[in-house]
Formats: structure tokens, sequence, C-alpha cells
């Protein structure tokens, strides 16, 4: 039998009533808590209308699911967590944006890790959210792809790289480390982590020293 909240009434469209935003935006607010506290796999509806203070039936006239309310959460979060890229300019100022994109990323992570790694447990349940999850990233990959691209043609990166690739993998390094330190506790010092992150990022691009 599938749970109430996968099998959840045909909501009503709410108006766009003072009251109706505010109701909402309480809804998110709480859904992020319980997601937070609970994880994805165990956060129940009737705990978000609880930490809300509106009845479950309040909630189905805002979201039709748990899914919905989970994506409206993350839809939240995509500003903060799409960090700058890499840039371009002297090699002194492309390790520096290096490691600004990778210190602006891992904060970001460690302010929203109970929050990303919901988001993990979705990802592996529901290829919709694998699919956001990996969007979310592209438009990083694609700044980095073209930052290696103008690396290369200035000599300054290896040139036998496939940009898009080595833009891809160097992302995953950074993306997993953040999940493995901050989610999965298992703590490396911050400094330590932004410097050794930077140093196998522009290492494997064999960029050449200062």
């Amino acid at each position: 039998m599938p749970s109430p909240d996968h099998s959840a009434p045909e909501p009503t469209a709410p108006r766009r009533t003072r009251r109706g935003i505010r109701t909402r935006d309480a809804l998110v607010a709480a859904a992020r808590r319980i997601f937070e506290r609970d994880g994805y796999l165990d956060a129940r509806i009737v705990d978000i209308a609880a930490e809300a203070g509106v009845a479950t039936g309040s909630f189905y006239t805002h979201f039709p699911s748990k899914d919905e309310v989970f994506a409206a959460v993350l839809a939240e979060l995509q500003d903060e967590m799409l960090h700058a890229g890499v840039g371009s300019g002297s090699h002194g100022e492309l390790r520096r944006g290096v490691e600004a994109a990778n210190r602006a990323y891992l904060e970001s992570y460690r302010r929203n890790a109970a929050l990303m790694a919901a988001m993990e447990q979705a990802a592996a349940v529901d290829r919709r959210f694998l699919q956001l999850r990996l969007e979310r990233s592209q438009a990083f990959i694609d700044r980095s792809a073209a930052a290696i691209t103008r690396l290369q043609e200035d000599g300054l990166a290896d040139p036998a790289l496939d940009a898009a690739v080595t833009a891809r993998a160097l992302s995953a390094m950074v993306s997993r480390m953040a999940y493995v330190t901050f989610a999965a506790d298992q703590p490396v010092p911050f400094e330590t982590l932004v410097e050794t992150l930077t140093r196998l990022w522009t290492n494997a691009l064999r960029m050449p020293g200062e």
C-alpha cells in the first residue's frame, strides 16, 4: 500500500492572497526544518504541517506531495549553491579564482549540510532529484570548462585534457569531498580542505607554479 505522502488528493489551486502566500512560505520553511531533521526518506507531510502550524489538509492546498515541497525547498537554495566560476586573468588571478570558487561552494555546503544530505537521499530514489542535482552543477561546470579552454590556449594547462570532462571531474571531486566532510561527518580542517582541493585542481591541469 502506498504511503500517504505518495497518494495525495488532487490539490485545489490556492488563491494568491496574502494569507495564502504566508501559509505557503510557512510550509516551505517548516519543510526545510523537517527535511534537515529527519532526512528526505523519513520526513512526513503530517510533521511538516504540524511544524508550520497548519492542518494537513492545508498542506495539500499548496503542494500535491512531499516531493513538490522538497523541490520548493531546493529552489530557495539554488541561488546560494550556484557558486562562481573560475574566471580568467594571470596565473595568480586564476589560482585565486579557483580558491575563491572552492571556498564559496564549501562554505555554502557547510551551512546547508543537512539539507544537502537530504538531497542525496532524494536523488538515490527519485531520478527527478538526480537530474535536478546534475542541472544545478552544470552552470559551474560550463564556466570551468571555458576557463580551462582559455588556459590551454594560453599554454597554461595541459592541452591534451578534454576541457569539459576535466571540469566535470574536478567539480565532482569538490562536491563529493564536501558531502563526505560536512554531510557524512568525516571532518577535515576547513582551510586544509580549501587548500588541498585548490592544489589538486591546479595540479590536475598542470598549471605552472607561482
